[in-house]
């Protein structure tokens, strides 16, 4: 092949190719320090540049106000569903709305250190669609609300997020937003905390970014660890333990990379149009391919669909490989087919993926 792969993957997903080959080309020496990123010191004036950089890059990407924390930790979403209520529950109420799999997740492991309750869900419904926020059963006494502003697996995203206080209800909004960070502006009046897993759109596994508001830091429980509590962790700098220091070093590439193609406003234009035309192409196949969650839900980072006849996967996969285009098996809890179109993605590779569409409903249709 004259290029590289097109990988789908959901995560660990495709990262920018300048941004491999910048880590490439410093893997022994970083900007003659003599030393691999992967070999200093967490504490010595090289890494703490990195990280300095790294910080100051995505805090102005996102336009992140004075008095939220943004931490680098470890554990990934699933790793958070736990941290988050030991240091905001109080081991009290905690409302969290299930649009999926991953809030699912969240749901089930809160329910170890609070009292975690549905306060909506889309199950009833295939987890097709987004339950009105007006019909959210929201607790006076809950400590905050969860959820997962976008479903890697099932394919749905808020668009738009809550505005808890308009619905009568006081307490944060905590959202996991692993899937789609930096593919579009967050609201941050309405959000009290957000965390995203970097494996999706920002780099390697290990690296789990927290944005927390400067209230929110003493509420921990007193059994939460050391290593996981928002206060040691802001006071610390994300240093009070070894951080993921390779980790953070490629973030600050790609944090890099998105400043110089135009911002996460270019972001979002380029994946409005990227998975536009992929919907498009499923909706138009004639019933041969279906995407099946309401437009208005539909997430433009992770895109599954199935096709008609599911004798027709294994076929449609081993041909798609050929074509070089990679890990569009759609997850083993749901099936079918799921191509996620993160900010690596080139429009070039959705492109491909349409034509392989077309040409292969057109041969087995």
């Amino acid at each position: 092949m004259s290029q590289r792969p097109f990988n789908f993957s959901a995560g660990p997903a495709v990262l920018p190719e300048s941004v491999l080959r910048t880590a490439a080309a410093e893997m022994l020496d970083w900007h003659g320090s003599g030393m691999g990123v992967m070999e200093m010191s967490h504490r010595g004036k090289e890494f703490q540049s990195i990280h300095a950089q790294a910080l100051a890059t995505v805090r102005e990407l996102l336009q992140v106000p004075s008095e939220f924390h943004i931490l680098f930790m470890q554990g990934g979403g699933l790793g958070e569903n736990a941290i988050v209520p030991l240091n905001l529950s109080g081991g009290g109420a905690v409302d969290v709305v299930v649009t999926g799999a991953w809030s699912q997740k969240s749901l089930k492991e809160a329910g170890r250190y609070a009292q975690a309750r549905v306060a909506a869900s889309g199950e009833a419904g295939g987890f097709r669609d987004i339950p009105d926020p007006r019909n959210w059963q929201l607790r006076t006494e809950a400590a905050y609300v969860h959820l997962c502003s976008n479903e890697t697996i099932h394919g749905v995203e808020f668009h738009t997020l809550p505005d808890l206080r308009a619905l009568g209800c006081d307490a944060p909004l905590v959202i996991d937003c692993s899937s789609h960070i930096l593919s579009r502006a967050i609201d941050w009046s309405r959000v009290g905390l957000a965390f995203a897993g970097a494996q999706k759109n920002i780099g390697p596994a290990g690296v789990t970014l927290v944005f927390v508001r400067e209230d929110l830091l003493d509420r921990a429980l007193p059994l939460c660890p050391s290593a996981f509590n928002y206060r040691t962790v802001a006071d610390n700098g994300s240093m009070f333990n070894t951080p993921p220091t390779y980790g953070i070093y490629i973030a600050g590439l790609v944090f890099d990379w998105i400043r110089d193609q135009g911002g996460v406003a270019e972001m979002e234009r380029r994946a409005i149009e990227k998975a536009g035309l992929l919907y498009a192409a499923l909706d138009g196949s004639g019933g041969f391919y279906r995407n099946e969650v309401a437009a208005p839900a539909r997430s433009r980072m992770n895109i599954p669909f199935f096709l008609a006849d599911p004798a027709l996967n294994e076929t449609f996969l081993a041909g798609a490989k050929e074509r070089g285009l990679l890990q569009l098996k759609g997850h083993k809890s749901v099936g079918g087919m799921r191509a996620s179109l993160y900010n690596a993605m080139p429009l070039d590779g959705v492109r491909a993926l349409v034509d392989y569409l077309q040409d292969f409903a057109h041969r087995h249709g």
